[in-house]
């Protein structure tokens, strides 16, 4: 079923932001390959988190992800064949979400909620599709209405990133790399767990140090402001053993991933950083400029204000500079509230 209006206007105009059932799961098990392109060779098998087991007679090679995990993977050395999911420019830069790898060199089978072009995806002759949860079991970015015909051409794995600390996604990102090919005691991966691990002890430190500071997430749109529920986002989950301080949005929905505001209401929270979602799709600090009561925010009338990823690869390449730039941001900013 598709998205009521008011979903589907929270589901594009800001990004995806409710993060609603998309892939309803069908049964639980094991999932054997049929008529995938793997070649020959070893059997292979790995147990997502929708606790779905899935086995084929190779190691997939024509992988198809959502562009987040894909750039996760890509983080390991595994290359995907096609992604789905936003992968153009932001500000003339390359897409956030894309990390270091060069989407002109891949499918694209769609970049907006709802676009998935089946035809585009059979044509890859996919041995596997990867995505995200934002919760299990569901796969993100993956339409409802043609799930029956994307998990009949290759069987699908699902990480959970949602409701969780940002350690579990991390985790299981790198076990299925491993399970993929990738040499996870090579120089480049070891060097970015132990980058990740310092990040997180700078981030510590600068929270211990600037006790009391009150951060918050947000993202917009024309109509609404969008305080996240920490708790449900692995990364802000995380930033909290570490000790930030976060505001806590309430659910406003049955999702639970925010809570909503008029544009009338955005000082409804005291805040002294405020973390800005920097995906593609969110409003940008200039459209938020825009907003007379954005502008009085006392965060924003300071300066104090940092990109948040909200949906950064799930690898600690990708999550070490984002972690270095938190700390960097909680430790410069000061109480203005």
């Amino acid at each position: 079923m598709a998205p009521s209006p008011s979903r589907r206007r929270l589901l594009t105009a800001a990004g995806a932001l409710a993060f609603g059932p998309l892939l309803a799961a069908c049964g639980s098990g094991d999932t054997k390959a049929s008529d995938t392109g793997a070649s020959k060779g070893e059997p292979w098998s790995f147990k997502d988190d929708r606790g779905r087991t899935v086995r084929t007679d190779a190691t997939p090679k024509n992988i198809v992800a959502f562009v987040s995990a894909a750039a996760a993977l890509h983080d390991y050395g595994i290359t995907c064949t096609g992604v789905f999911g936003p992968t153009e420019p932001v500000a003339g830069k390359p897409n956030p979400q894309a990390g270091d790898m060069d989407v002109s060199e891949l499918t694209s089978l769609g970049t907006a909620w709802g676009q998935f072009s089946v035809e585009k995806y059979a044509a890859l002759k996919p041995d596997l599709l990867i995505s995200n949860m934002f919760p299990a079991p569901d796969l993100w970015f993956v339409p409802e209405e043609s799930r029956a015909k994307i998990e009949a051409l290759a069987p699908t794995v699902g990480i959970s990133v949602a409701r969780t600390s940002l350690l579990n996604p991390l985790k299981r990102t790198a076990e299925l790399a491993g399970s993929l090919g990738a040499d996870l005691s090579a120089k480049k991966v070891t060097d970015a767990k132990a980058r990740f691990e310092r990040a997180a002890e700078t981030l510590r430190a600068a929270a211990r140090a600037n006790r009391g500071l009150k951060v918050m997430a947000i993202t917009g749109d024309s109509e609404n402001f969008y305080v996240a529920v920490p708790d449900s986002y692995s990364d802000l989950n995380y930033f909290k053993d570490l000790g930030v301080d976060f505001v806590e949005g309430k659910k406003s929905d049955e999702w639970g991933f925010w809570e909503f505001l008029s544009w009338e209401n955005v000082d409804k929270y005291d805040a002294d950083l405020i973390m800005v979602d920097n995906r593609s799709t969110a409003m940008t600090l200039d459209q938020l400029d825009a907003k007379a009561t954005w502008r009085q925010l006392p965060a924003v009338k300071a300066g104090q204000t940092t990109p948040w990823s909200m949906e950064e690869r799930f690898s600690y390449a990708g999550f070490a500079p984002v972690v270095e730039r938190l700390a960097a941001a909680v430790e410069k900013a000061k109480k203005v509230t």
